[in-house]
């Protein structure tokens, strides 16, 4: 059987999806992005084929996308996060009825996306790499708290303090202003629900730039963390549609995008 793989390659974490030539999807792998990109990205893809039990030689074309697609030199083609982000929760998201609005919270930047109902690209909105709305705000919230970063999620839900408000538009500002409230005596998880609720804030008001539909799509390695997600919900006033593995819906684009270019390719030379 032939294999088709993409490959979102962030500044944080690499992510690999492969799919059959049904367009089904076979299974995915996420790892550290590191430094070494092109070598990170080979052996996340070699640890995907191996855990799916395919051999190199069956995947027939590869399609990179994200941050650093133009450094693996190994793929057949390269397309924007944003169109891979569109098809990928476009096809995941009929197992939901549907879905036309996209949110998507990255490592360096975070991003709101409306979809027709073919899953192109209607309208689509980015926040400033700076600003306090990112997974690299939530690493760098979660060391100054000195936790774990899987543990955001369960310090929003134990606190008796309400939520602290974060002003901050900045990562660094932000992150000054998190030391001072420690500094303050405010419990951790005030702060930490503080943190979620100005995400959701900033996130929503993004979302809005774009028209936000019925159904809304979250997708990022930020969307596995439940606190963020309550927080995102209570801002919208309605439920999310979260993936099972919501790292790697753009990878997974990139995947069905590889898959129907092997298939228009072959179909010209007939």
């Amino acid at each position: 059987m032939n294999y088709f793989a993409g490959l979102d390659i962030g500044s944080t974490a690499i992510k690999a999806a492969l799919v059959n030539e049904r367009g089904e999807r076979v299974g995915s792998h996420v790892t550290a992005s590191g430094s070494l990109f092109q070598r990170n990205a080979k052996e996340a893809l070699a640890r995907l084929l191996e855990q799916s039990g395919v051999a190199r030689e069956q995947v027939k074309y590869l399609i990179a996308t994200g941050y650093g697609r133009k450094l693996f030199k190994e793929a057949d083609d390269s397309i924007s996060e944003i169109t891979a982000n569109a098809i990928g929760a476009h096809e995941a998201g009929k197992a939901f009825g549907g879905v036309q609005t996209i949110i998507n919270i990255g490592g360096q930047d975070s991003k709101a996306i409306r979809i027709d109902a073919d899953g192109h690209v209607a309208n689509f909105a980015m926040n400033d790499k700076c600003a306090a709305g990112t997974g690299r705000f939530l690493d760098v919230a979660a060391r100054n708290l000195e936790i774990d970063l899987e543990e955001l999620g369960d310090y929003h839900f134990n606190g008796s303090e309400a939520p602290l408000t974060i002003n901050s538009t900045c990562t660094v500002f932000a992150e000054s202003e998190i030391i001072g409230l420690l500094a303050g005596g405010h419990a951790k998880e005030a702060i930490v629900a503080g943190i979620h609720f100005s995400i959701a804030k900033r996130t929503v008001r993004l979302a809005k730039r774009v028209g936000i539909e019925e159904r809304v799509y979250f997708d990022g390695g930020p969307a596995l963390n439940r606190g963020l997600v309550a927080a995102i919900e209570d801002e919208l006033q309605r439920e999310l549609v979260v993936p099972e593995q919501p790292q790697t819906t753009t990878a997974f684009g990139a995947a069905i995008l590889a898959w129907e270019e092997y298939l228009a390719e072959r179909e010209g030379e007939e």
